[in-house]
């Protein structure tokens, strides 16, 4: 059998971390070697592409890739992650938001901006990831980085709670989306939801349902999903 190498294309089930998404892909693939190209939060769902054997030296060719997303932002009240796993910071009236306001300040996040990343992030400074120093009640400064909103459309119908679809280049921290969001408007909101529906050119369209694949416990199909190497509009020689 040739060695088993290429792309799985998943789509990560609710309360797992990409972490535990690898470990039990590499446990079902009997022990090869997996790596992911782009984190998710545990509650979040939707494209997370791993690299199997070794094609996970490709992983440079992704790093670039925008994702897009479908958010759920709710209002009246924030939280210290951002999301909804996160304790309660602030509580505001949503009621007291005009929906034109709202839907201008939706707008103004469209483009190149300067976003501060949420200190509950796995970013480093001086050595150390922000969310431990956090979970110790260390605030430290959090430098801006550039990001680039290259579309965003918006439902307000069910306000307090609206939904985003959101595409944008990488580093891009919807909960911060979220927050900032929040403050523009005056009243606290949080990031409630999250759906990852595309990471370059690999949609939610072509991901394996993984969480019925892991209830099945059918490692053959796993395999069967594998994109292999060959199959790629990129190519190793060392591949």
């Amino acid at each position: 059998m040739s060695e088993l190498k290429g792309i799985l294309v998943v789509d990560k089930p609710p309360d797992w971390t990409s972490h535990d998404v690898v470990k039990k892909t590499k446990n079902m693939l009997g022990g090869v070697k997996v790596g992911h190209t782009g984190t998710l939060d545990p509650f979040s769902t939707g494209v997370l592409i791993l690299l199997i054997g070794k094609a996970t030296k490709l992983a440079k060719f992704f790093e670039n890739d925008n994702k897009s997303y479908d958010a759920e932002i709710t209002f009246g009240f924030a939280t210290d992650t951002y999301d909804c796993t996160g304790k309660t910071t602030e509580t505001g009236d949503p009621d007291k938001i005009n929906m034109d306001d709202l839907t201008a300040a939706i707008r103004r996040f469209e483009g190149v901006s300067e976003q501060i990343p949420p200190m509950y992030s796995a970013l480093k400074v001086d050595g150390k990831r922000l969310y431990k120093l956090a979970r110790k009640g260390i605030q430290v400064e959090v430098k801006p980085r550039t990001i680039t909103i290259s579309s965003i459309e918006s439902d307000i119908t069910h306000y307090p709670k609206i939904d985003l679809s959101i595409t944008c280049s990488k580093g891009t921290y919807i909960r911060s989306i979220a927050d900032d969001l929040g403050k523009k408007v005056g009243c606290p909101a949080h990031l409630s939801a999250l759906c990852r529906t595309a990471a370059g050119k690999y949609t939610l369209d072509n991901a394996v349902d993984f969480l019925s694949v892991v209830d099945s416990a059918d490692a053959d199909t796993l395999r069967g999903c594998i994109k292999h190497v060959d199959e790629m509009d990129f190519s190793d020689g060392n591949l």
